[in-house]
């Protein structure tokens, strides 16, 4: 048997939880109720059990402390959190720590069941106590699930032009089915969130938590559904009786609330159901699919967290080409220069333009990762280094995907630009300061020879106009400027410390022309060489 602790503070709960569940039937049995976190963990000491099932809150430890410290006991130990109300931070660290799963007050017991029997499921193979029928009865389970999930991998997640037809009879023999001739519909659950904030343990949950709302709200009014994951998205085939169709959506908003309550614990994630076209025909459910993406698309303008349907295409593709067209040009403009607020400007005024028109999510969403694109494309025509720029360009659509308005979209392109605009051109600029720096060195070791433009931009590997073009605008001076201040700074410096005659400094630095020297000294400080020197030795 199964060993259970049943820990919260309220003693209501934990007897409705003792009573609710036959708990012989899942192979398990209570062997301690308590009501503080010590008290729980005292229990665990002297119990060591296989399951905890415990308020995230509660006097002595919280939830969270009680999971870490057990864990310090029997590693290996199962806990399921329960909560009443929000409790976000507590909830993703406890399944950081390994929780198992979580329920919400109030409990209820067909949830409870399942979850159970998870972990029975669990507890057992890791045990190797299932018998020889329980291990071939699991096998079989798993393999009939990849044989269901591979329908949407095989005939509607796949974008092959070639596709054979989709067929009733097929599809139940190959993907052990159970459709049925009447409608056919595909939904879509969106989950948006911020990248950074879950991990891969709390998705894992959540989407079994989402399947568990989808089949025990939908699978009784349907022949057959099937769900499957992929990415930041929970399709679901449904097949049904014509006569069906009020129940299912009215199913399907149930759903909707049922999600909603879920926020308790992820109150950073917002859901959307987009709903797809309903047809007779099942070789049209790839048809359907697009239709829900479209609608879940549309949360960007509409709001999230409820059902949206019935979404179709506004605005032409000349008009988007046009607004993507003035973006290139302002982009460009902003690249030239290496403006990066120029370029973000350049973003504020593309949202401007694109949400004049009436269009929908859709086509704001394909019209913004088109603009990243042709940023990208923008980079590499001005030989503006990133690293990875493939890479770059699937972040970025995986977060513009993971935003659940305009807002957030813009704020994500806007982030991902400047961050890498200001990469670039700070690689540009210390592309343009090394060469300077080199010429800048050349100079100072040979101010003394009758050095030219032309041999300093040599020795860079620039041509005489872009090298002098480049100095002015890094230096502020012109090479003959920059040139003039190294003699006459040396000259200063010979004339203070040295008894070197005026002529013998004029040939060191460079100079050939006495009177020149002077002149130029002159002008360069305001007195000829004889006086800086009374002045100032």
């Amino acid at each position: 048997m199964i060993k259970v602790i049943i820990a919260d503070d309220e003693e209501k709960v934990c007897q409705l939880i003792y009573h609710l569940i036959d708990w012989k039937s899942v192979d398990m049995e209570i062997v301690g109720v308590a009501h503080n976190g010590i008290e729980t963990l005292e229990l665990i000491k002297t119990l060591r059990p296989d399951l905890v099932i415990t308020d995230i809150r509660m006097p002595g430890y919280d939830g969270l402390e009680l999971i870490n410290l057990g864990k310090q006991v029997k590693e290996d130990m199962d806990f399921i959190i329960i909560s009443g109300y929000s409790h976000f931070e507590y909830a993703q660290s406890a399944i950081k720590y390994g929780v198992s799963d979580y329920l919400l007050k109030p409990i209820k017991k067909n949830e409870l069941l399942e979850t159970l029997n998870k972990i029975r499921k669990k507890y057992m193979q890791r045990a190797e106590r299932l018998s020889v029928e329980e291990r071939m009865k699991i096998r079989l389970q798993s393999d009939i699930d990849k044989l269901r999930a591979g329908f949407f991998l095989e005939k509607l997640l796949q974008n092959d032009p070639n596709r054979e037809k989709i067929d009733i009879e097929r599809c139940n023999e190959d993907h052990h089915l159970n459709f049925s001739p009447g409608c056919f519909q595909i939904f879509i659950v969106k989950l948006d969130y911020e990248y950074e904030n879950l991990n891969e343990s709390s998705i894992r949950i959540l989407e079994d938590k989402v399947a568990q709302i989808l089949r025990s709200s939908l699978k009784n009014e349907c022949f057959d559904m099937e769900i499957c994951f992929h990415g930041s998205r929970i399709y679901c085939v449904l097949n049904y009786e014509d006569s069906n169709r009020k129940t299912v959506r009215k199913q399907l908003k149930a759903c909707m609330d049922e999600l909603m309550v879920q926020k308790s614990i992820y109150d950073r994630i917002e859901f959307t159901i987009g709903l797809g076209s309903i047809t007779d025909d099942i070789d049209q459910l790839k048809s359907s699919m697009k239709v829900a993406e479209m609608a879940v698309q549309q949360r960007l303008i509409e709001g999230t967290e409820k059902l949206i349907e019935n979404v179709h295409q506004k605005s032409s593709t000349a008009r988007m080409d046009i607004i993507l067209s003035d973006l290139m040009k302002s982009l460009e403009a902003s690249m030239e220069i290496l403006d990066s607020g120029g370029a973000i400007e350049a973003i504020e005024a593309f949202k401007e333009s694109l949400l004049k028109e009436n269009i929908s999510g859709h086509e704001i969403l394909r019209t913004v990762i088109s603009a990243f694109n042709i940023y990208l494309m923008l980079l590499r025509k001005h030989q503006l280094n990133i690293e990875n720029a493939e890479q770059l360009y699937e972040k970025f659509s995986l977060h513009a995907d993971l935003c659940s308005s305009v807002t957030k979209l813009f704020d994500c392109l806007s982030k991902f630009m400047s961050e890498s605009l200001d990469a670039a051109f700070e690689e540009r600029k210390q592309a343009y300061i090394k060469p300077i720096r080199t010429a800048k060195q050349y100079i100072q070791q040979n101010y003394m020879k009758p050095i030219t433009l032309k041999e300093v931009s040599s020795v860079v590997g620039f041509n005489d106009s872009y090298f002098s073009s480049l100095f002015k605008k890094e230096t502020g001076k012109n090479f003959m400027e920059y040139l003039l201040e190294v003699r006459m700074n040396r000259a200063k410096e010979l004339l203070k410390e040295t008894n070197l005659s005026i002529a013998g400094i004029c040939e060191k630095i460079g100079y050939s022309d006495l009177k020149h020297f002077t002149k130029s000294f002159k002008k360069y400080t305001g007195l000829n060489p004889n006086e800086f020197r009374k002045i100032y030795s």
